[in-house]
């Protein structure tokens, strides 16, 4: 069985960056792209529907194991492969950490990125343009996640504890792209939020990844 797993979906996504940050916590060889053995399968094409049937990324291939959804291929990463864990072996804090996971990969990403950050991303105003009047219509439930990552984090230097977890893979891609918007100083102030981010960027898979 293979060691190297491929990672289908583009650099770009905030998921897929959070998969290639579980595989550079655990040490893992990794390609990613669009061309899974050499083998162009463009974005929502039907090959991709075999893959994926959501159209969706990532995807993680590994020999003959097709899996989706974010959270489920990180846990796999983690599980299949030698390295430093990235969940708890306690039944208990692993529910916890399954359940932080779950409300950042759901609630946070959707009020953070599927709201607010992809309309930066892939504007739909006039000649291409933001539409400002949208963003400010988001801004208050993107405040509301940010808030509620912060009392996620409380005082820990981890989103779930003492130790690098799935979910600070999760998170840390969505407050990296929050921050570069143009009013990320205002969304991301000093303070503790500003801190993690920081710490987690200067991670060596950090500093890899989120550029």
């Amino acid at each position: 069985m293979s060691d190297t797993v491929y990672i289908y979906g583009l650099g770009f996504s905030s998921f897929v960056r959070s998969v290639q940050l579980c595989c550079e916590e655990k040490g893992l060889a990794y390609q990613s792209g669009l061309a899974p053995n050499g083998i162009e399968i463009p974005f929502k094409s039907p090959e991709h529907l075999k893959l994926n049937p959501y159209g969706k990324m990532p995807v993680l291939l590994h020999n003959d194991l097709v899996l989706f959804e974010t959270t489920t291929i990180c846990r796999y990463l983690d599980q299949q492969f030698s390295g430093p864990a990235l969940q708890p072996s306690d039944t208990r804090a692993r529910a916890l950490v399954d359940q932080c996971c779950a409300e950042i990969a759901l609630y946070i990403d959707q009020a953070l990125v599927r709201e607010l950050l992809l309309e930066f991303a892939f504007p739909k105003g006039p000649d291409g343009s933001v539409r400002m009047d949208v963003v400010e219509e988001k801004l208050p439930a993107a405040r509301v996640a940010l808030t509620r990552v912060k009392e996620l984090l409380g005082e820990k230097p981890f989103i779930c504890g003492d130790s690098y977890t799935i979910a600070d893979a999760l998170l840390t891609p969505m407050l990296d792209y929050i921050a570069k918007l143009p009013m990320g100083q205002d969304l991301i102030r000093n303070g503790k939020l500003h801190a993690y981010l920081d710490r987690m960027r200067t991670r060596p898979s950090g500093q890899k990844i989120l550029r």
